[in-house]
């Protein structure tokens, strides 16, 4: 376990800029006399915990924050640029190349995924791992809502892992750029996801676990590189979401609670039984004004 005072601060870095980022004055000086460090040692903490220095980090942040403006605003690539910091129209294009492969005018079409960057919360990881050590969880009363939706035929853009067994395990292997780039594609019915998949849509060679998500059947964008394409049939789903969270701790024990629910509620009563033979389970983590959320194929009974 790396030393908590270490992951305080480099969480308190990542705090500073999700809320200061937009400053018109933001600075790095200013992050650094927020949380007591010199830029060195900050520096330091910052690439060990989370591969990259500050500045990349920001860089990160704004590019992937002017993705979303390409696809959801009117604006032009150049007011997007000079929103996002840049002096010239060229910078951000030359920027935006380098980060993500092809041109913001490309992007803008719609139908190019790349890999968004996703701020995650260094001590979201870390509390995880601390939680595993401790094995103690506080008794809550935890809500969880059910959800039955019957889905059309469709396709699952995918990327799969060869040792993964959850998520943590996923991302130590494949790393964590899957969820924003699967969720750069406009198409997607829901968030990105990870995936446990059927019998039917395994490989030799490849563990169960996958990330991706569902789009159109009649889909024709891009599909980005390591990625493949397969159909699922209509099928029934089963939502289990929680209650929204404020913390990591609460995060993790929602999470737990949606599994255990899963594991617990009786689909029978409800005319359904669990069919993992008809399409993938889908683990969507969580967003704290949403909470957490799993999807299970299910089949009605007769």
């Amino acid at each position: 376990m790396e030393n908590w005072n270490k992951i305080e601060a480099v969480q308190k870095m990542q705090d500073y800029i999700r809320q200061h980022i937009k400053d018109e004055y933001f600075s790095f000086d200013g992050m650094y006399l927020h949380i007591g460090y010199c830029k060195r040692h900050a520096d330091r903490m910052f690439r060990e915990l989370l591969g990259r220095t500050p500045q990349e980090y920001v860089r990160a942040v704004r590019m992937s924050e002017s993705c979303y403006r390409l696809l959801t605003n009117q604006e032009t690539i150049l007011e997007v640029a000079l929103e996002s910091n840049f002096k010239s129209h060229e910078g951000y294009i030359k920027a935006f190349v380098n980060l993500f492969g092809v041109t913001p005018g490309k992007y803008k079409k719609g139908k190019t995924p790349i890999p968004l960057f996703i701020q995650y919360p260094v001590k979201t990881y870390y509390t995880h791992l601390l939680k595993k050590e401790r094995d103690k969880v506080e008794k809550k009363t935890l809500l969880c809502t059910i959800t039955p939706v019957l889905k059309p035929k469709r396709k699952l853009m995918l990327t799969r892992s060869k040792h993964a067994h959850d998520y943590w395990s996923y991302c130590e292997e494949m790393c964590c750029e899957w969820e924003g780039l699967f969720n750069s594609v406009p198409a997607k019915f829901d968030t990105a996801a990870i995936l446990t998949l059927p019998p039917s849509l395994m490989k030799e060679g490849y563990s169960s676990i996958a990330s991706g998500i569902e789009i159109p059947y009649e889909y024709d964008g891009e599909l980005p590189k390591h990625c493949e394409i397969v159909n699922l049939e209509p099928c029934d789903m089963l939502y289990f979401q929680s209650q929204p969270f404020k913390t990591d701790e609460e995060f993790f024990e929602l999470m737990d609670a949606v599994f255990k629910a899963v594991e617990t509620y009786d689909v029978t009563a409800y005319g359904y039984e669990y069919a993992d033979d008809l399409a993938p389970r889908f683990n969507f983590g969580g967003c704290g004004g949403k909470g957490a959320k799993l999807a299970i194929p299910v089949k009605r009974l007769c």
